[in-house]
Parts: C-alpha cells; structure tokens; sequence
C-alpha cells in the first residue's frame, strides 16, 4: 500500500513542477501575488542571507590561510577562497538558508490555508489552486534566489577580504588581484546557474508539502519539516549532479 501511495505523490508532485511554470503563460497574471512572494522571499532573507555569508567568507579564509601559511603560500588565499565561494560554498549555503527560511514559510502558508479550507474555497470558484498559490511562488524563488546568491558572495568575498588583509597581513590589492582572475565565464557559469535549479526545487518541494497537509497542527508541523529537509537533500543531490554535468560540459577534467 505504501508503495502504491508513494508512487501517487510522486506522480503529483511532477504534475504540480510542471504546471506550476506553466502558469506563467496563460490569464490570469497574479502579479500582486508574485511581487509580494518576492518582497518576502527576497528582502526578507535578505539580512540573514549577507550575515551567514559574511561570517561564511571570514571563516573560510583563516582556514585556509592558516594551512596555506604552512607550506609558504598564504598569497594564494584569495584565489582559493574566490573560487570556492562563487562555484560551490556561496549558492548551496544561500540555498539552504532560503530553504530553512522562505521554503518553511510556503510549505507552512500553504499548509494553514488547507487546514483552514481556503483550498477548496478557490476550487468552488474556479480558481486553479497551483496557478493562484504555486506558481508566483515558483516564479519569486527562481528570480530572488540568484539575486541572493550574487549578493551573498560579495558578501563573503568581503568577508575574505577583511580576513586576509587585517588579520593575516596580506596585500588587499593582491587579493582583490586573484578575485579578478578567477573570474572567468567557468566559475560564474558554475556560481550563477544552480541557484535557479535550487529555487525552482525548494518551491516547488514546499508547495507541494503545504498542498499534502492534512492532520490538523501536528500535520502542519509534519510537512513543514519534510519540506525543508527534503528541499536540504535534493539540494545537495542536485548540486552534485550540476557540478559533475558543468565540468564535462566546460571540458574541464577532474
């Protein structure tokens, strides 16, 4: 029975991704709905967002200078933390935050609006629950999260940067020297296209969570906590995935 019921949800859970983005393309346009999600999602996050980035950039600099100043090549710090930031650590550590804070936040909504049966109500009217409640959604995490992302590694590269220059005596333009070197069109390719697959599955992960509530507080409490661990694994999965696709799409040998 269980396999039986997994493979249900499984099943909607591809209707919802699919016709969720979907929605964009035919009437009505919940435009209100969409920059509300983004105001939410957004700004919202975004003082956590630049504080974990921040102390993220100045911790992974006295790490790595403390080993490099073993084998005389503290210089290189910049250019380690630089690439280690913009093409993993910046977009799955922003990620995860956006899922504990906004993916919570719709799995939870969603949850309370079932429970309360403002569900149905849309249904009675016509209203098609996934393009009113998901898709503008869908559409805020998908734009906010890169804006987050790029934000949250200036942040850290910042963080580096006071790092290097003040607490282990290095050179801020030599720095800032290698942070423009390892700007190429790999690393921000690499930095800039997973937070979009990374907004686009935690929505839709916590929408979905928060349309499945059912059981009163407890239940709620249940989804919105599936809803973040599971938006946390497939991040990780998925981040796998996209680095091992990027490298042999680049060419680039491992």
């Amino acid at each position: 029975m269980k396999i039986t019921e997994n493979i249900a949800r499984l099943q909607d859970f591809y209707v919802l991704s699919i016709k969720a983005p979907l929605g964009i393309f035919g009437r009505p346009f919940y435009f209100r709905e969409t920059i509300e999600h983004m105001d939410y999602m957004g700004t919202g996050s975004l003082f956590i967002v630049v504080l974990v980035s921040l102390f993220i950039g100045m911790a992974l600099s006295l790490q790595i200078s403390a080993e490099l100043a073993g084998l005389g090549l503290k210089m290189y710090t910049g250019k380690i933390v630089g690439v280690a930031i913009i093409r993993e650590l910046g977009p799955v550590a922003i990620a995860l935050v956006f899922a504990g804070r906004a993916g919570s936040g719709m799995a939870s909504e969603i949850g309370s609006m079932i429970l309360g049966h403002q569900v149905d109500i849309l249904r009675v009217h016509g209203v098609s629950p996934i393009k009113k409640l998901v898709t503008p959604r869908v559409i805020s995490s998908v734009l906010m999260l890169p804006i987050l992302t790029v934000i949250g590694d200036a942040v850290s590269l910042f963080g580096g940067y006071y790092i290097s220059a003040f607490v282990s005596h290095q050179s801020g333009a030599f720095y800032w020297s290698q942070i423009k070197e390892i700007m190429t069109f790999e690393n921000i390719l690499s930095g800039i296209s997973k937070p979009f697959i990374f907004g686009y599955l935690i929505s839709c992960i916590s929408c979905y969570m928060g349309l499945s509530t059912s059981g009163g507080a407890r239940g709620l409490r249940t989804a919105t906590t599936t809803a973040v661990v599971y938006s946390m694994i497939f991040i990780i999965i998925s981040d796998f995935m996209m680095t091992r696709a990027l490298l042999y799409i680049l060419g680039m040998r491992v």
